[in-house]
């Protein structure tokens, strides 16, 4: 009986983890506003957790309107993770929006300045 690679994550168990690591993105600055919450909805809302990359992401790409493979480049990322990171951060803050969910900004594997 094999181990299924997709119950566990994508990780062997007692061995390295499966796939390329994580490289470290790089920042401008960090947001000075952490958190988004929506207001006229009764009791504490769900919340989206939107990490640093992604912040950057849409800061560049939607905010300073930088093409995608010049943010990558800025972010030390190729083009494609760039389009990757920004799909998945769209989609975060859209589901906030929608669904009248708090939008929190932190974490993430970034270095500032």
């Amino acid at each position: 009986m094999g181990i299924c690679l997709k119950e566990l994550g994508g990780m062997v168990v007692g061995r390295k983890p499966i796939g390329r690591p994580i490289k470290t993105r790089y920042i401008k600055a960090e947001p000075d506003i952490i958190q988004f919450s929506p207001r006229g909805r009764p009791g504490r809302p769900d919340e989206v957790e939107l990490s640093m990359d992604e912040y950057e992401t849409l800061r560049l790409a939607d905010y300073k309107l930088t093409t995608h493979n010049a943010a990558g480049k800025i972010m030390g990322i190729s083009r494609q993770t760039f389009e990757r990171i920004l799909k998945k951060a769209r989609n975060k803050v859209a589901d906030g929006i929608v669904n009248g969910k708090i939008i929190r900004i932190e974490g993430g594997q970034v270095k500032v300045g």
